[in-house]
């Protein structure tokens, strides 16, 4: 015979006042893309004349047409494809390399400790808490010495350098979790330090890539300020573009191609999370945060 715990008048209260209040926190949360959302599909007169929470009378997509092909950001007035598509392809290599660069540093700090190891540990992560603003300078400074200036590759290089810190950070901290029997028995079979790392550590390593690619992809994509101080007339990122967009006007200020334009420029990074926010959770949950 089963028994079951009966729930009390007071207990049912409280679960309902705790959805109520967890409801009510979320809709303030979503108010704002909400918003944005609604307005965009509402011509520039309607937004004007009537209520930003009232539905659109005539619900359009030829605001979200325009900020992608033929809104103006700055002198030229292609949309933001094109630095749609600059911003992918920064990003894509920028993740790639440095998400391997922590993976491999992560390995070193956590399984080969050797004499200065922990100092080293501990400058490498007073690279995460050093403002933007401080490396501007030289930065640009090294990327001309390297030839790399306005470029996409110098840009490129920029997140990679400034992304290890963390990266190297979340692997380090996973891999100290590691069972070091595995590492033990490995040398004993006669495996080398990189086949060790991608015969067995990495293939280990799943949850805590997801997080680092995560974590970088959103950082570099939503990145102004390098974008903007780096990266040249040729290879602007989309928040510059966003930028551009919203601070040129021909005639009068157009709100609902500017909602447009920010909303697309936020999907990717909201699809991420959307699609991969779970597995996101599971990989701090498995050791992202933990560590000595």
């Amino acid at each position: 015979m089963i028994y079951t715990q009966k729930t009390s008048p007071i207990q049912k209260l409280l679960r309902v006042a705790l959805y109520a209040v967890l409801i009510f926190m979320a809709a303030i949360y979503l108010l704002p893309l909400v918003v944005m959302i609604l307005n965009s599909l509402k011509d520039v007169e309607e937004i004007r004349s009537g209520n930003l929470l009232a539905l659109p009378q005539d619900p359009s997509l030829a605001a979200w047409s325009k900020a992608w092909s033929s809104a103006c950001t700055g002198s030229t007035c292609d949309g933001i494809a094109p630095f749609f598509f600059n911003s992918f392809k920064i990003v894509i290599p920028a993740v790639i390399i440095s998400t391997l660069l922590g993976a491999m540093n992560g390995y070193v700090l956590a399984m080969w400790r050797f004499k200065g190891s922990e100092l080293f540990f501990g400058l490498l992560l007073f690279g995460c808490f050093i403002p933007f603003q401080v490396v501007l300078i030289p930065m640009a400074m090294t990327l001309g010495w390297l030839g790399l200036a306005s470029s996409a590759s110098g840009l490129i290089l920029v997140h990679v350098i400034y992304g290890m810190a963390f990266t190297t950070l979340f692997f380090r901290n996973y891999y100290v979790g590691l069972p070091r029997e595995l590492i033990s028995a490995a040398k004993i079979d006669g495996a080398g330090f990189f086949l060790i790392f991608w015969r067995i550590v990495l293939p280990l390593s799943p949850p805590i890539i997801v997080v680092t690619v995560i974590w970088q992809f959103t950082q570099v994509w939503n990145d102004f300020l390098f974008g903007v101080v780096f990266s040249g007339v040729d290879n602007l990122p989309v928040t510059v573009a966003l930028n551009n967009l919203v601070n040129t006007s021909f005639g009068g200020k157009e709100y609902n191609v500017d909602m447009a334009a920010a909303l697309l420029a936020a999907l990717p990074t909201i699809l991420v999370y959307v699609f991969a926010g779970k597995y996101f959770v599971r990989g701090l949950s498995a050791g992202a945060v933990k560590g000595a």
